[in-house]
């Protein structure tokens, strides 16, 4: 299973550690395959990879192209999980969310 994190839910306001717990979490303990989903890989990819953003990321891919659990601001697919950011306050909402839709 796959799960697509939308690119700009790995910027402010999203808390950086909560989303390194989140993808932690979702690719020790659920076994997920864990993308992040955009047109511009390059620029986010040299935003979170120097802060360790990519050691539970598998790649980058192009909005559309991959099927599985979405975390995304908007509810644009189905099994989409809508979050406007990944902070402590929500993260074990975000993961409970995202292991019912992996099962």
């Amino acid at each position: 299973m796959t799960l697509i994190i939308r690119d700009q839910l790995v910027c402010p306001p999203t808390w950086f550690a909560s989303y390194r717990d989140l993808t932690l979490y979702c690719h020790i303990f659920l076994k997920l395959d864990i993308v992040i989903e955009s047109e511009l890989a390059d620029t986010y990819y040299h935003w979170i990879k120097p802060r360790g953003g990519m050691d539970f990321i598998e790649d980058f891919v192009r909005p559309g192209s991959e099927h599985g659990t979405r975390l995304d601001f908007a509810p644009r697919e189905p099994f989409t999980i809508v979050t406007d950011r990944i902070a402590p306050e929500n993260v074990h909402r975000l993961i409970a969310s995202i292991r019912s839709l992996a099962a």
